[in-house]
């Protein structure tokens, strides 16, 4: 196999003056061209982001020779930073319920091409979306969920992420509450979706609620799991106008738009390494 040229480097570090500099001179002194650079310098917290892709130029380089240097060449700014083979697909494990949009959208996004992942298993608490599974060659694995087994099925989980060194866990629409030890597990590797109006409805049939208040807005929000139910940081939002011409069945059909996008993009922008956590909020180079 080809050895990779190209990588891909995420860096924080509270802001100061000379961190461009620093991490370029070194890359170049390695024979490494920047070919995109994002930096961000957030003032009210007085912390710096940077992400930049570079490519490899010179054959005595390689990835583990760049880490091997790197930590010597920015010590002194205190700098938390992660350097990613561009060219490795991230191993993803999908979650299910019954609902197929959201899975059957980002199927369709790998099939074509367009999420640089490599698919470990569908995981579900119901059988209903096995033959799409099946039908894509895809492992699926029935983990049905009650309030007695619940840690029992969590742990079976957490057995399939570490069997199949699966990097990312993506709630396509699963219907079931992750416990907060699950989610202290999947800390900053798992990003759920979630339909968001204003204002807010909760509980059953949210569509039917919205339709009884008017909403002139339908939207959908990703973001990273956390045990704040629906809260965790947010990667990306997508909204559509409705008015009041929409009947209840119109509205979830535009949801499922919405949600899917929203979705899709997260998982894009998480697989190409372009969000960075930050407390309860992130920041995200596009």
């Amino acid at each position: 196999m080809s050895r990779s040229t190209e990588f891909v480097l995420k860096a924080s570090c509270d802001a100061t003056s000379g961190i461009v500099s620093a991490v370029s001179s070194y890359l170049a002194g390695l024979g490494c061209y920047i070919s995109e650079m994002h930096q961000y310098d957030d003032e009210e917290n007085q912390r710096f982001f940077m992400r930049a892709v570079c490519r490899i130029q010179k054959p005595e380089t390689s990835l583990d020779t760049i880490r091997e240097g790197f930590d010597a060449q920015v010590s002194k700014f205190n700098m938390q930073w992660e350097l990613f083979d561009a060219n490795k697909p991230m191993r993803v494990l999908l979650m299910v319920s019954k609902f197929d949009h959201c899975l059957d959208d980002l199927l369709y996004r790998h099939r074509k091409g367009e999420l640089p992942m490599d698919i470990t298993a569908i995981v579900s608490n119901h059988k209903d979306l096995r033959p799409m599974a099946e039908r894509e060659g895809i492992r699926f694995v029935h983990l049905p969920v009650t309030k007695e087994n619940k840690p029992e099925q969590e742990a079976a989980l957490i057995e399939i992420v570490e069997e199949t060194h699966t990097d990312l866990v993506v709630l396509a629409r699963y219907m079931q509450i992750l416990s907060d030890s699950l989610c202290k597990e999947l800390h900053g590797r798992a990003i759920n979706i979630h339909h968001s109006f204003l204002p807010g409805f909760k509980g059953a049939k949210p569509y039917h609620q919205a339709h009884t208040r008017g909403v002139k807005l339908i939207g959908a929000t990703a973001h990273y799991v956390t045990s704040d139910l629906d809260e965790g940081p947010i990667i990306e939002q997508s909204v559509q106008p409705v008015d009041h011409t929409f009947s209840p069945d119109r509205l979830v059909a535009v949801g499922r738009d919405t949600e899917t996008v929203a979705l899709a993009t997260a998982v894009r922008l998480h697989l190409e390494h372009r969000v960075f956590m930050y407390g309860n909020k992130t920041v995200v180079f596009k």
